[in-house]
Formats: C-alpha cells, structure tokens, sequence
C-alpha cells in the first residue's frame, strides 16, 4: 500500500467515524424525547414489587419504590402531607432536603457558563427537570416504617450553613412512628465535599421487635440537551444509569433502554449507583460490608415518565429497647478523579465514562492520567495538552519514522515505476509482478506506511471523550481567545492551523504512479473536509491535532532530508 492511499483510508476512516458520532448523537436524541412521554394516567409504575406507601408525593410525581417481595403496608397515608423543606449552604453545594429525600442541588462552583451567575443545577424538583435522591424504609409484615414519602421533622427550621472556618455541618431529621419506634436521620456535610454522609439512627421504645428493608434511589427525567452544534460534546456523553457491583463489575443503561430490557435484579455487597450525565453525576453509595440488590423501575405521571435505580438493603431487625445504625454516602457532585478517588469506594472512577467502547475508554484512562501529570507540572491544562502531544508523538516516534521513511522511499521509486508503466501498458498482472520484484530487490516494504496512520484513529477518538468528558477542563483557559478548552474555537484560528499543515503535509507526500485522477482530488480537498469538522470540535481536541500535525510535518521534512542524503552519496544513514 502506498503513503498516499494510507493518508486516503486514514482521511476517510475518520470522517466515518466522526458522521457516525453525529448521527449516533441525533438517534440518541430521538431516543431520549421518546422516552419522557406526556403520560395521560396519573401514576403508573414498571419494574419489580412496589415499596407500600402510597402513590405520588412530592410534586405529585415521585414514583413508588421496588422492594423485592415486600408488600404493602397497611396504615400507611395513601396520600401523606408533603414534607417540609430546609436548605443547606455549604462553600461547594446548596441543597433542598425534606429527610426523605434531596429534592434540589446546586454546585456553587460551576457556573453554567464561563463568568456566569448562574450555577448548574443537578438536581430539581420542577416537573420537566424532576432529579432527586430518596431513601426510606420498608416494614416487614405490614410494620409502619418511614419510605421516602414518609414526614420527617427537622431539628430546626434552619437555614443550614457552613459557617467560615466549620469543616462539618450536621442536619438532623426525625420520623416517630405509632409502633414506638423512631428514625433520626443525620445528613452531614463537609467542607469542600461532595459527597454527603446520611446515617439513619433506629430506636424501638416498643413492645415487639421491629423488622425492615431500607433503601435508597435516584428518580429523574431525562435532561433535554440543547443543539449546540453538530459537534457537541453534550451531545455524546453517556446520560443514563450506572452501577457497580462486586461481581459483575460497572454496568449502565440509557434511558430509552429501560422499557426495552428486563428491570435490573442485580446483587452486591457494597458497591454503588449512580445517575450520570455530562460532566456531573450523583450516586448513592451503600456500606461496603452491606449487602443490597440494585433495581429498576419507570414510573408514568401526568408530567411525563420517570427513571428509577435504587439499591435495596437486607432486611434488619430492632428488638424492644435496641438502636440500629445504618449508613450510606451521597455524592452530588462533578465528576473530578481527585475527589472521587478519595472517596475509596471501588469502581466508583468509573462514573467518568470516557467511551461506551472500551478501548477507548482504556486508553483515555492512560491519556487523562498523563494528561494529569503533566498538567501538575505546567499548571495550565492547555500546555499539558502540548505536553501529552508530545509524548504520544515520541512514543509512536519508530512507526512514525517508518511511516515517513517509506512515503520518502516512495518518492524515489516513482521515476522506475514509471518506466515499468511505460513497459508493460496495460498488462496489470505483469507490472504487479514486476513492482513487486522490484520492491523485494530494493528491500522496500509499501506496507510499513499503514500502522502508524492507523493507530491514530484509537489514539484520536480516545482523546476526544477524553477532553469532552473531564470535569477538569471545563472552562478551563490556555492562551489568549482559547478560554475554554472544551469549547469551539471561538474565532476558528486553531481550525485554520490545522488546515494549513494538512495541506502543507499533503504537498510533501508523493502521489503514487497510476493512481486514479479521482483519489487525487479527494486527496486535494481531504484538508478542506477536516477543516469543516474541526470547526465544531472541543479547542483542545484542535489543539492536539494542530501540535501533532506539526511535529508529523517536522519528522517528514527530517526524514525526507535524510532519505534524499543518502540517495545522493551522502554518508547519513536512514535508521
């Protein structure tokens, strides 16, 4: 294969690739509108056994809860008051919490735009945006427990906030129910955490043991995206559920999978889920030694169909005069590797899901670790991008000078392909032949070309999700217009730039002998084409491709100069 049709398959490999990706993204849009439905029924739920307690509270649309083999408990209110809400402030979060549930979250530290006022919402009890994190009990044999409909009193009416110099804040809920028995629950908040410790505290001042299941969820509507270009990295983020459990590992469904495959019955001990979305994401994270059952459900309301993953607790007993401890982390926050690794909870680094193709994903864990590097040594994650360009350029330095050195060779065999042309007309098995004799005389393989060209389409699509889906570089500057790194550029200079260098690139790889007129002017306008699809891709994906482009030039010219050297007398030997 020749250097010139190697560039020809690269080129188109790539603008497959990237027409599938903006395809893929508008099916997945198709798929996430059918999904959230305007529902006639006031409440309808899919999925295992439902948790007792009664149809919708909290904005009229909180679907009930799954429990396996639970059933219904009687004296519960089919239709309890709602709740009472208190807000927390800390320096990284606000939220809404009721005890049952958090029914609204705020990241202080992330606008919505650069410089904005307004910050993202994660969580949101509006009907069309409807995200929140609940957890209840359920009783055993028809015991009255608290489910995440239940009334809980907090110790004050608030508001809750994390004063200068306080690293904790603690916020206390109690329900007491008609049995004697009596749930405290703690929500406690750290400074500069995201991650939210909910400890629930059971006393029975009963007469009779006290029995059941506890458990948490997460309940949304899909998030509608916004067009923001036919390249957005929003548009390809996973948005869906994940989960992690000790025995089969990380695992994620899509919303519009959930009515199209089995409801999840899946067990662990420990282990998390999680509700995932561009850059940000919460979970629910059980004890490590506890052991749960993660499931699904939908729920149909009058304002469209929610999605439900919860995990589900064993159940536990509390004798007359005995307390019962149980607790669980929840995380609402972006999806930083520091501070989810510093959560020590297995798989949970997993919520940054780089790829639903798992090469991919690997080899963007192996980038954004380097990336993370050698950001910690130049401070702007701009210049680590140079800086990670430069390493993948020296690491795939031998193919790359092979690949060069065979386009150089190519160049120098023209003029005796040529002749062999001329020699042998139209007799193609016999100039074929007679290629392929020379080629071994000279000790000339055409194919050392290929792997380089193809071994950047992994590294280049892998750098993509890598650089669309870090937290870290959100909004994130190099140098002067470029103040987003994860956002177009703004006036299109680095698009420009890489246009240049493709064609002064393309002008210095020889075009084979009798190759068809056709190939050589897609080859002429192939610069062009990446052109158009760079202008929408993230500033730092640009980035990448514009640095390696230049030093892939660079090599060209050193080799070509080299290769030239010693087919003229020189004493420089090409290695």
């Amino acid at each position: 294969m020749n250097q010139t049709r190697t560039f020809l398959i690269f080129a188109w490999l790539m603008v497959a690739a990237l027409l599938f990706m903006n395809w893929n993204s508008d099916q997945r849009a198709k798929q996430v509108a059918a999904a959230n439905p305007q529902a006639t029924a006031a409440t309808a739920v899919k999925g295992n056994s439902a948790v007792p307690g009664a149809a919708a509270a909290n904005n009229g649309a909180v679907p009930t809860a799954a429990v396996p083999g639970a059933a219904t408990t009687p004296g519960m209110s089919a239709a309890p008051a709602a709740p009472s809400s208190i807000e927390v402030t800390t320096d990284v979060l606000k939220v809404r919490l009721n005890g049952a549930a958090v029914t609204y979250a705020q990241l202080l530290q992330y606008p919505i735009v650069k410089d904005g006022k307004d910050n993202v919402v994660l969580m949101s009890d509006a009907p069309e945006t409807y995200y929140a994190a609940q957890t209840g009990w359920v009783g055993a044999n028809g015991a009255a427990a608290p489910t995440h409909e239940a009334t809980f009193v907090p110790a004050s009416a608030g508001p809750y906030v994390l004063a200068a110099g306080q690293n904790e804040l603690k916020v206390p809920f109690v329900w007491r129910g008609e049995n004697g028995v009596t749930v405290t629950r703690t929500y406690t908040f750290k400074r500069g955490q995201y991650a939210v410790d909910v400890q629930d505290v059971v006393s029975n001042a009963g007469t009779t043991p006290w029995s059941a299941f506890n458990y948490r969820q997460l309940s949304r509507v899909p998030m509608h995206l916004a067009s923001k270009g036919p390249m957005h990295p929003e548009s390809y983020s996973f948005n869906g559920a994940a989960w992690y459990s000790d025995a089969e590992k990380y695992d994620k469904r899509a919303f519009d999978k959930f009515a199209k495959e089995d409801a999840l019955n899946q067990p662990s001990t420990g282990g998390w889920i999680g509700m995932l979305q561009h850059h940000f994401f919460s979970a629910w994270i059980p004890d490590t030694k506890e052991p749960v059952r993660f499931n699904t459900a939908t729920v149909n309301t009058n304002t469209g169909t929610q999605y439900v993953l919860r995990e589900v607790g064993n159940a536990h007993t509390v004798a007359p005069g005995q307390q019962l401890v149980n607790s669980a982390r929840l995380w609402m926050g972006p999806k930083r590797i520091d501070l989810i690794g510093a959560q020590n909870v297995q798989g949970l680094d997993r919520a940054v899901d780089y790829s639903s193709f798992s090469i991919f994903a690997w080899i963007a864990n192996i980038l954004f670790w380097v990336l993370s590097h050698i950001h910690d040594l130049v401070g702007n994650w701009g210049w680590a991008i140079v800086g990670l360009t430069i390493v993948i350029r020296a690491v795939l330095y031998p193919l790359t000078a092979a690949q060069y050195k065979s386009a150089a060779k190519m160049r120098q065999f023209s003029p005796r392909i040529k002749q062999l042309q001329e020699r042998y007309g139209d007799d193609k098995q016999k100039l074929q032949m007679a290629t392929m004799e020379l080629y071994r005389k000279e000790k000339f393989n055409p194919m050392a070309g290929c792997l380089p060209a193809f071994l950047q389409i992994p590294i280049f699509m892998s750098m993509y999700w890598m650089l669309a889906e870090s937290v870290e570089l959100r909004h994130a500057p190099w140098i002067g217009w470029i103040q987003d790194l994860t956002a177009r550029d703004p006036f299109f200079i680095l698009p420009i730039l890489n246009v240049a260098i493709m064609m002064l690139t393309q002008h210095f790889t020889p075009i084979a002998p009798g190759m068809d007129p056709m190939q050589v002017k897609i080859m002429k306008y192939m610069p062009l084409a990446f052109g158009l699809l760079m202008l929408f891709m993230p500033a730092g994906l640009v980035l990448y491709w514009v640095v390696s482009g230049l030093i892939g030039l660079g090599i060209m010219l050193f080799i070509n100069k080299r290769v030239d050297a010693q087919n003229t007398g020189g004493n420089v030997v090409v290695s």
